[in-house]
């Protein structure tokens, strides 16, 4: 079993190398009815299917058998078991060499399940999602490549190692976000999520440089052995540093802008970023290097106040959204926050189990988006309503879904945000945090469970219930993947919702939970209260959108606090500005200073030019006129 990790990220990686290289390959088969471009095209769509799903499926089974014992040690609290694993390699630096260990521990097992499940489902889903998109090879490889990185994360022994599939992700997410990259917007939202990821993985990169010197090593489990020997100052300055990346990559206030945008892409891409891959891996760092946080409480204070402002913000945002998907988004945002909120009080296990139920119930969710939109032919709610009907099967699962966002029992979300709101309760006692930002940590906290429960209802009720306004649109160009049919999705879609359901509904019973009944009681309540308003509302006018309820703050929310436009203003305009003063700069003085020196030497040549015109009489006088020049000049001065 020592094997076993490296095979779970080797694989994948293959399937990606594999299907951009061999997909495509010409497959000699008998001409058939349909065109023979558009057969070839059936094949490699096949093709790419089967070589990206086997070896995702194959990883997963990995995973599962190296999480068997580790996992449930996790959360029970039981003496773990030694991490299963080995290193392949060292690479000498000529300072700190960087160890090549892949290794599955309590924590990284875990995720290892998460990671690979979701992909699964999502590599399944995509197959009839993106039947006739001719990309759908090169989407399928990037989807493997995508897992394989964020297993190297999970099962990385060493902070450089565990560097390179954080970058890898950051690549991957930037081709798949723009995979309609005919879009002017699908492209713009690419470069948005890759430029702002990049931003906070500087933050990142210097961060793993402090605390790997400190330590004189980059190896994990040397690093947190040499915590309690390190300065405040050096843990401080380190988790400040990466707290940079985690924002980044979690989508955390103040780099959590990214996300919302990245909806341009297809779907199950949306699925697999806000699950099981890019949002998980800054929640998933902080917990892996967890000691040298909770070693650094002004570290901690801030992330407080960020997961504070982060999730309440996302929440009310998420209830102004028109666009589906973009709910969604601003409720992942919201949920991370939670998670990172989980951390900040000091509870990593609730914080990675509310990590897990999320994974099951968000992928859930947005695999059941893309069939709505796959149906009706849009994002935007104000054209579905009576949708329970037509999508009966979807409508359980998205059900099932929103029942775990809220929190209501006997749902996965109801057990894990109670453990994370119990977390929170402790530690205005505890004294982990400072009695500000504890304060502020939990109110929040405690608004959000009753925002979440309205814009839960109210992307519920306005999909499935109401009059049905769905409008029968032109067929589109191939590959868009939304057309309106009056049947549910094909089963490679539905499957997919019927077994991430399962665990959505009943994952919040692995791990022996145990709740306080006094906050489960709260946050029920308080669930409730948000959603009897949203569908009390509703009830009164069902054409009007219960965001009304927001009333001034509905235009604010809907904008999202116009962070977008404060920093087209104060980051984005200056910079275009700067990048266009350095242009004219080039343009005018250094290549001016070029094209001066150059045209200057045109001039001179073209007045040696005059003297050299072919002539001969006139080279004649010029050489008798420089005679007689000398000639005078020589009685003159003799």
């Amino acid at each position: 079993m020592t094997i076993f990790p490296m095979l779970a990220v080797l694989l994948p990686f293959v399937a990606a190398v594999v299907g951009l290289l061999f997909s495509r390959v010409p497959h000699r088969a008998p001409v058939t009815v349909q065109p023979p471009d558009r057969a070839a095209g059936e094949r490699a769509n096949t093709r790419a299917a089967w070589i990206a799903t086997v070896p995702t499926a194959a990883a997963a089974v990995l995973a599962v058998v190296l999480a068997w014992g580790p996992g449930f040690a996790y959360f029970t609290g039981d003496a773990a078991p030694q991490p299963t694993g080995q290193t392949f390699g060292t690479i000498v630096t000529g300072a700190i060499p960087i160890s090549l260990t892949l290794q599955a521990d309590a924590l990284s097992s875990v995720l290892g399940v998460l990671v690979t499940l979701v992909a699964l489902a999502v590599q399944v889903y995509s197959a009839g999602y993106l039947a006739d998109d001719p990309r759908y090879p090169s989407y399928s490889a990037f989807v493997s490549l995508f897992t394989s990185a964020m297993l190297l994360v999970v099962y990385s022994g060493d902070l450089l190692v565990l560097y390179v599939g954080w970058e890898i992700m950051g690549l991957c997410s930037y081709l798949l976000i723009g995979h309609w990259w005919e879009d002017r917007g699908n492209s713009r939202a690419a470069v948005k999520a890759f430029l702002v990821t990049r931003l906070g993985d500087v933050g990142f990169l210097f961060g793993i440089f402090v605390l790997g010197v400190a330590a004189d090593s980059f190896r994990i489990a040397d690093v947190l052995a040499a915590v309690p020997g390190m300065s405040p100052a050096t843990l401080v300055t380190a988790t400040m540093l990466l707290l940079s990346g985690v924002a980044g990559k979690s989508a955390q206030v103040p780099l959590h802008t990214w996300l919302p945008d990245a909806m341009a892409g297809p779907t199950p891409i949306s699925a697999l970023i806000h699950a099981a891959t890019m949002v998980a891996a800054g929640i998933f760092v902080v917990a892996r290097l967890f000691p040298a946080f909770t070693a650094a409480p002004p570290t901690l204070d801030v992330l407080a106040v960020m997961a504070a402002l982060g999730m309440l913000g996302a929440a009310l945002a998420a209830l102004a959204q028109d666009d589906l998907k973009r709910v969604l988004a601003y409720s992942t945002i919201s949920q991370l926050a939670y998670m990172a909120g989980g951390l900040a009080a000091g509870s990593d296990t609730a914080a990675v189990f509310h990590l897990l139920t999320h994974g099951a119930f968000k992928a859930l969710l947005f695999l059941c988006a893309g069939v709505v939109i796959h149906h009706v032919g849009s994002n935007l709610m104000t054209q579905m309503g009576g949708l329970r009907r037509e999508l009966p099967v979807t409508f359980v699962t998205m059900t099932v879904g929103f029942a775990a966002l809220t929190g209501i029992p006997p749902a996965s979300g109801f057990f894990s945000k109670d453990g994370v709101l119990a977390a929170m309760d402790d530690a205005l006692s505890t004294g982990r945090l400072t009695d500000a930002a504890a304060l502020l940590l939990y109110g929040c906290a405690l608004a959000t469970v009753a925002v979440t429960g309205a814009y839960a209802a109210r992307a519920w009720l306005r999909t499935f219930f109401g009059r049905p306004r769905a409008v029968a649109l032109p067929e589109p160009e191939p590959g868009t993947a939304h057309v309106v049919d009056v049947r549910e999705a094909p089963r490679t879609m539905l499957v997919p919702l019927v077994l991430l359901a399962v665990p959505a509904l009943l994952l919040g019973f692995a791990g022996e939970p145990h709740l306080d009944l006094g906050i489960a009681v709260i946050s029920v309540v308080l669930t409730l209260l948000g959603a009897g308003a949203v569908y009390a509302s509703w009830r009164g006018d069902p054409l009007a959108d219960p965001a009304r309820l927001l009333g001034p703050l509905r235009v604010p929310c809907e904008r999202a606090f116009y962070l977008d436009a404060v920093y087209a203003a104060l980051v984005v305009r200056p910079i275009r500005a700067l990048a266009a003063l350095v242009v004219t700069t080039d343009d005018k003085v250094v290549d001016g200073a070029v094209r001066g020196s150059g045209a200057s030497a045109r001039r001179l040549s073209g007045m040696l030019r005059l003297a050299q015109n072919g002539n001969v009489q006139l080279y004649v006088s010029g050489v008798l006129a420089g005679v007689l020049l000398i000639a005078v000049g020589a009685v003159m001065f003799t």
